[in-house]
């Protein structure tokens, strides 16, 4: 599978504005062609950052012909400036590509409460809009890092009625991750043709299992987009039919394509060692599921003992007892590492020995599960442990 999978008519460049990182690339700008179809997810932190706002705004009353990110300060709490401050932005592209400013969507990521350096980022677009190039995909990915230690990017193709269509994303984010949409920028084209309601749909579909069930420290941050634009340069009759195969297809290679880049982020979490699947089942609903996996998921308790490869059980069963579902029985709960039971019938199972727990949290990848024995639905939640580093990099961050 081609990792480097360009999308025909999208065309991508990264460029230095100096935004606050010297000597490297921090302004990203994605051309998509007239005609393309945009479907997009955003944070549900009340305190959206402007961008995010307006990025909103322009969706709802244009089709994106460009993308316009920038790393290094995410222009969040930072009032009606932070507005007038990315409208500008998007005035200053406008002009220059001759669109209607509401036909740019811009993004943002990095330090919260800062002003926008508006004239360094505008100075940098003449430089952006010459270097644009089909291939630019994972110059793009290093662009948008913040505290990231390595690029996501990630590829998909399949079979379209005979054509092989391509799916291709980068993503960042590796702190302040926690849905609904973590500090998240995923960046997603596609070269088929697909109705918007179908493509909203997909990407809904596709971000509910992966970016939005993953958790590095369980903080929802201000500034979270996915945005999967549709080109349809590949000259199918747009999809559109939900239950059709074609769409089952495109919803499959973008939900693995998702997959891929949301595990990427919570592997590369700030400081993290270890990629933890806490996987919840035997529960009366869904709901009530993901919020046992994420009270696992979001206990400091658990996560250092993660950290340590300490199987320290009594911290995942607290966090299973705390979190808020009526009438438990804890008879009935099941705690496994893997494949072995630690915890059954209210206590420590018969059969369990540490050094089995021990083996299983030595691994770099290994899942935590919890039976409730109360019901058949079930949820996953993917995150990290918390480390020495973690503290460390947001101790510092601003410095």
């Amino acid at each position: 599978m081609a990792h480097h999978a360009s999308i025909k008519g999208v065309r991508v460049a990264a460029v230095s504005a100096a935004i606050r990182y010297r000597n490297r690339d921090d302004l990203v700008l994605i051309e998509l062609p007239q005609g393309t179809q945009c479907a997009a997810t955003f944070t549900r932190n009340a305190f959206c950052a402007a961008p995010v706002t307006l990025a909103r705004e322009h969706l709802a009353t244009a089709k994106p012909r460009w993308l316009l990110i920038n790393a290094g300060n995410a222009n969040a709490g930072t009032g009606a400036r932070g507005l007038t401050d990315a409208q500008a932005c998007c005035t200053a592209l406008a002009e220059l590509t001759q669109v209607d400013p509401a036909e740019v969507l811009p993004f943002s990521t990095g330090v919260i409460g800062e002003y926008l350096p508006v004239d360094r980022l505008t100075a940098a677009l003449p430089q952006a809009l010459s270097a644009l190039d089909e291939e630019g995909w994972e110059a793009a990915a290093r662009a948008i890092m913040t505290t990231d230690t390595r690029p996501k990017r990630a590829t998909r193709q399949f079979q379209l009625n005979g054509r092989q269509a391509t799916l291709t994303g980068i993503a960042k984010g590796a702190g302040m991750i926690r849905p609904d949409m973590a500090t998240m920028l995923a960046f997603i084209a596609t070269d088929v043709a697909i109705e918007p309601a179908c493509l909203q749909h997909c990407l809904a579909q596709a971000v509910e299992g992966t970016f939005n069930a993953i958790s590095i420290d369980g903080d929802t941050s201000t500034n979270d987009a996915c945005v999967l634009a549709a080109a349809g340069s590949l000259g199918n009759q747009p999809l559109s039919a939900l239950t059709s195969p074609e769409v089952g297809a495109f919803q499959q290679a973008l939900s693995s394509l998702c997959e891929e880049l949301a595990r990427a982020i919570v592997k590369d979490g700030e400081g993290a060692t270890k990629l933890v699947s806490i996987e919840v089942g035997e529960a009366r609903s869904v709901s009530e599921a993901r919020q046992v996996a994420d009270t696992i998921a979001h206990s400091p308790l658990v996560k250092t003992a993660l950290f340590a490869s300490d199987p320290n059980w009594g911290r995942i069963l607290a966090a299973v007892g705390r979190a808020g579902l009526d009438d438990l029985d804890i008879e009935k709960v099941r705690i496994r590492l893997d494949e072995v039971l630690i915890v059954s019938a209210g206590g420590r199972d018969p059969e369990y020995q540490e050094q089995a727990g021990k083996a299983v949290m030595a691994k770099d990848a290994f899942s935590i599960g919890v039976d409730l024995g109360r019901g058949d639905a079930s949820a996953r939640v993917l995150t990290c442990d918390l480390s020495y580093d973690y503290v460390r990099i947001n101790a510092e961050y601003r410095t």
